[in-house]
């Protein structure tokens, strides 16, 4: 078990907190260079969150959230869960730590410069090493759930793409069946896969991306859209064919349905948000569930990825549907039993509107619509326990970090 922090060290923490709030984000930019010197670590990482400062911004915000809570832990357990779920699925293991930890502590030292005494190295390397602890503690634990799976492993497995669907203008599905013919680990609605992707021009890539398939032992499905100028979503949409064999690790993530879902649901989804939505709408639908609600918004109806399976659960009753087109006007003819179609975004005024205390809402999409949507939830009334979302990217905003 990780010994707790002492009280001097904690203290010394929370004092470095306006250094943090000044400084974070030129210590964990510095330190991202320095860890990525190293190419073994830099393969690990997803590149692109690196030059759009993306994912220094998330640890800085994530630094910080710690320092400000190291006398009440429990409030991070959510996060610590997302990082142990995202490491797993990235493969991360105890011997990645060490290069973290000399990368952070000699990033500290060279933006604070005489201000950090030797007295706040110390504990900053006491406070790294207590939650890394933590975090490798959680990950053998999942690592030891996923090798025990039926259907479960541990480390990379090759994948087939077995078909290919386009789902929309922007929207490609690949199911991934295993190449050595076994089962797959079932996977819990909400779960995502991590890849590891050998682009040419690019080399070594990594990305999560949902599980848009009800759970089965047989393969998984992916939905991927085409992001303007994406490395990885260009090469799957112009340049991965069936039958390429593609790197998998087991599902992972915490943004899930669970058993028994909650009732009554609400999902609430902007662009390609709706993939793990896909996946809890099938599994729902496996067990007859009914009064759920679906809300969605994309640019146009052809953008529109999944929509005659959507417009079929609204007919057979199991939801009802609204549906946002942000760049275009529907017709009248778009409207069907249990589907409402609007023009123009999603407001918090409309939401607002709509809002009942009484449900447990689902929420993935960009951060800022992540983020409009859960203010307006709060302000609405409704429990932080029934708001429940997922991040793309790396988090980078203040109000999405637990």
């Amino acid at each position: 078990m990780t010994s707790p922090l002492d009280d001097k060290t904690r203290g010394i923490i929370k004092a470095c907190v306006p250094a943090l709030e000044a400084h974070g984000l030129a210590i964990t930019t510095e330190m991202y260079r320095r860890l990525l010197a190293n190419p073994d670590i830099r393969d690990l990482f997803n590149i692109s969150h690196q030059k759009d400062g993306e994912q220094p911004r998330a640890l800085a915000l994530a630094v910080l959230a710690y320092a400000r809570n190291i006398d009440n832990l429990g409030a991070m357990a959510g996060a610590v869960e997302r990082i142990a779920e995202k490491h797993v699925g990235l493969n991360i293991l105890p011997e990645h730590y060490p290069y973290v930890a000399d990368a952070l502590l000699g990033a500290i030292a060279h933006v604070l410069g005489d201000a950090a005494t030797p007295e706040i190295m110390d504990a900053w390397g006491k406070a790294y090493w207590f939650l890394a602890e933590i975090l490798i503690g959680r990950e053998e634990q999942i690592y030891v759930a996923h090798a025990a799976a039926p259907g479960g492993w541990v480390g990379w497995r090759p994948f087939r793409v077995s078909r290919r669907t386009v789902e929309s203008e922007t929207v490609t599905s690949f199911e991934l069946t295993p190449v050595d013919g076994k089962p797959v680990m079932r996977h819990v609605p909400g779960q995502y896969l991590s890849f590891r992707l050998d682009v040419p021009g690019y080399g070594s890539e990594r990305r999560n991306y949902s599980i848009s398939s009800a759970p089965g032992s047989q393969s998984y499905r992916i939905s991927v859209r085409r992001i303007d100028n994406g490395v990885v979503s260009d090469w799957l949409h112009d340049s991965v064919p069936e039958g390429t064999v593609l790197q998998v690790s087991a599902p992972a993530g915490d943004f899930t349905l669970g058993a028994p879902a909650p009732a009554p649901i609400v999902f609430l989804s902007a662009g390609s948000g709706l993939t793990p939505f896909i996946s809890m709408l099938g599994a729902l639908d496996a067990g007859a569930a009914t009064g759920v609600r679906y809300i969605h918004t994309t640019r146009t109806p052809g953008t529109e990825a999944f929509g005659p399976y959507i417009r079929a659960l609204a007919a057979k009753g199991m939801l009802c549907a609204d549906l946002f087109y942000s760049r275009a006007t529907p017709e009248a003819a778009q409207d069907a039993t249990g589907v409402t179609t609007h023009a123009g975004r999603m407001t918090p005024a409309w939401l607002a509107q709509e809002i009942d205390r009484a449900v447990t809402y689902y929420i993935c999409g960009p951060d800022g619509f992540m983020r409009d949507t859960i203010a307006t939830l709060k302000a609405g009334g409704v429990p932080e326990s029934q708001i429940r979302f997922e991040f793309f990217g790396s988090a980078a905003d203040a109000a999405l970090v637990g």
